[in-house]
């Protein structure tokens, strides 16, 4: 399949992303990072267009299975239907341990997941970039809570973050998190 082609069948796929020309960034990562200060319950504040994120109330639950791998459930509601995936979170280089990869799925490769910023108690940065020949790429960013609302100041600060690395954030969207009790941690 011809170069031309296959630019022309992803084009519907990237207007629901943020495409751009080119490799992707290589942004600096959390110093410090530990998977295990990072396990737990994240709510989705606001996103980058993602075909597979979709809907309101998006959380995802963390939890530890190992020093570098944490299971992962995403939960979402889709028109009005809640939605659940599962995965793993693992860390693929021991020396980068910020910087994370997302399994969902046999058929679905690896997805970068790089923690940019977090104080593990409150909010968390995270950025991915899937590279298509070094020709063009889709980039993805999520700012995370541990409760569904971040205050003005501190989802400020996490735009800061990624605007210091050159992410545009004028296509951040906010998610809708009022769709009652959060599910139990069992």
């Amino acid at each position: 399949m011809g170069a031309p082609l296959v630019l022309l069948l992803l084009l519907p796929l990237a207007s629901a992303q943020t495409f751009g020309w080119g490799p992707c960034k290589t942004p600096e990562v959390q110093a410090n990072f530990t998977l295990e200060e990072f396990v737990g319950s994240w709510y989705l504040v606001e996103k980058l267009p993602a075909f597979f994120s979709p809907g309101k109330c998006i959380q995802s639950n963390l939890t530890l299975v190992e020093n570098d791998t944490a299971l992962v459930t995403n939960r979402h509601v889709f028109f009005g239907r809640e939605w659940h995936f599962d995965g793993v979170l693992f860390t693929p280089h021991s020396d980068q341990p910020a910087k994370l990869a997302a399994h969902f799925g046999r058929f679905v490769p690896p997805m970068p997941d790089w923690v940019l910023a977090t104080d593990y108690s409150s909010h968390s940065v995270v950025y991915s970039c899937m590279d298509f020949f070094h020709v063009f790429h889709l980039e993805y960013a999520w700012i995370f809570s541990r409760s569904p609302s971040l205050t003005p100041d501190a989802l400020r600060r996490c735009r800061e973050v990624l605007e210091r690395e050159g992410i545009n954030t004028s296509r951040l969207q906010e998610v809708e998190q009022d769709c009652g009790e959060p599910p139990r941690e069992d």
